[in-house]
């Protein structure tokens, strides 16, 4: 087995937490995420978090439990509505929030993983969202300056693992995890199924292992965000 392998998501976290640390946490809504190191972090205790995530989970489930348990500072995200503790945590001024337009939001954590420090985007201009942003022309258009992110610890989640942590994510769950792996210092990588490094087709691998330092095969509970159905026909 390779060193990169270990036994739960406890286990894998242990040395890299710190209080008022930065984690990247990925999927979007409940889908993809990891969740077995977000119960993990729920447990060490640490606090004074700043998560960079596309949302914030569900109460009492994703990154909800962590705001459930006070554990979160700051939230740097593109969307919160499906989240009653976190509207009510944020509202009432006890955590902060810099929003970020989805697009913008993934861009800054691909540019922080290719090692770029800054980007113009137009997303934004003219909205709250440039407030205090460097403003720049390109051939008659206006432009805002996005930094690009990186986290202390990225948390991802894929459908298959090697041993040498090169990843295959699950159809839409492929969302913002590569990129997030790819900007953390250290990632730590949850699968479904753990194979053999060499059994993974090259053509098929999305994130190659050298974005990842630890991984973890487990059990998922995998929720469904929101359940919609049609009422029975009748017969």
């Amino acid at each position: 087995m390779s060193h990169k392998v270990y036994a739960s998501a406890r286990e894998a976290l242990d040395g890299l937490t710190f209080d008022g640390m930065t984690i990247m946490s990925g999927g979007f809504g409940l889908c993809g995420i990891p969740e077995l190191s977000i119960a993990a972090l729920r447990d060490i205790g640490v606090k004074d978090l700043t998560v960079i995530s596309n949302n914030a989970g569900v109460d009492g489930f994703g990154l909800g439990l962590l705001l459930e348990s006070r554990q979160i500072k700051k939230m740097i995200s593109s969307y919160v509505g499906e989240n009653k503790e976190f509207e009510r945590q944020y509202l009432s001024g006890e955590l902060e929030l810099e929003f970020n337009p989805q697009g913008t939001l993934a861009e800054r954590c691909r540019a922080g993983g290719a090692g770029i420090p800054g980007f113009y985007t137009k997303t934004g201009v003219g909205t709250l969202v440039a407030e205090g942003k460097e403003h720049r022309e390109f051939d008659g258009a206006t432009y805002i300056l996005e930094t690009g992110l990186v986290a202390d610890v990225s948390i991802v989640k894929a459908e298959r693992g090697d041993t040498q942590g090169n990843l295959v994510f699950n159809k839409t769950a492929r969302n913002f995890n590569p990129e997030m792996a790819m900007a953390g210092k250290v990632t730590i990588a949850e699968v479904e199924e753990l194979v053999p490094s060499g059994d993974i087709d090259p053509d098929e691998i999305h994130l190659p292992g050298i974005f990842v330092q630890r991984i973890v095969k487990g059990m998922f509970e995998k929720r469904i965000e929101q359940r919609t159905t049609r009422p029975q026909p009748h017969i």
